[in-house]
């Protein structure tokens, strides 16, 4: 079957691409809300988690500069700067001097980060693995 046959005419969606980007959307959203509500119940926003997922995981470091962060938050640089410091305020990260490179700065996990990390990632992957999305993990 070609791909026009299968996507419909003129390589418009078909009815059954219609339907699993809807449920797509729909698992996204309840996997959002559910983030939210964990979140919020931990004292933390949702963005201020996202935030201290992607400093600890970046790949081969344990650390993230605000450039990288804005980036993994697709938000801006300046924007992310202030979410940086609002973290530091609630004692979740501290700011470092680069080893290799003192103007860089590193953004790193306080032990209170990590321990709210840990936590919610925890219920996070329970929720993530229920749906389906990571069953080669763990």
């Amino acid at each position: 079957m070609s791909r026009q046959k299968a996507s419909g005419k003129k390589g418009l969606p078909s009815k059954k691409d219609l339907e699993a980007m809807s449920n797509f959307r729909y698992q996204l959203r309840k996997f959002l809300r559910y983030s939210e509500e964990v979140t919020q119940a931990a004292g933390i926003t949702p963005l201020q988690y996202q935030m201290l997922l992607h400093v600890r995981g970046m790949p081969g470091k344990s650390w993230a500069t605000v450039g990288e962060l804005a980036e993994r938050l697709q938000a801006a640089p300046n924007g992310t700067a202030a979410l940086v410091s609002r973290c530091e305020a609630a004692g979740l990260v501290v700011r470092k001097p680069g080893e290799a490179d003192r103007r860089q700065v590193e953004v790193h996990l306080t032990q209170k980060g990590e321990q709210c990390l840990l936590l919610l990632a925890s219920r996070h992957l329970r929720e993530i693995q229920a749906f389906g999305w990571l069953a080669d993990s763990v």
